[in-house]
């Protein structure tokens, strides 16, 4: 299902970025949202697994900008 690799894929970024599920809500959302997408696929469900997936990928894709916004917002130290 095309959703859940592009959800999958979404998480990924916004780890690779620094978000985790301590210091971002929707990056927790993101991951619990993958979890039920992959219990509703294993039921056959697949408009909810569909459903699901997008869903992560929406939060993921909010983790995402946030972790770069925080990366935006850090200080830049410049060497001696």
């Amino acid at each position: 299902m095309q959703e859940m690799s592009d959800a999958r894929q979404a998480i990924a970024a916004a780890g690779a970025a620094g978000a985790t599920s301590a210091t971002s809500p929707d990056f927790s959302a993101a991951q619990s949202a993958i979890a039920r997408a992959e219990t509703h696929l294993q039921a056959q469900e697949f408009t909810r697994a569909r459903l699901a997936a997008l869903e992560a990928k929406r939060h993921a894709a909010a983790a995402l900008a946030s972790a770069n916004a925080q990366h935006a917002e850090a200080p830049v130290t410049l060497p001696h």
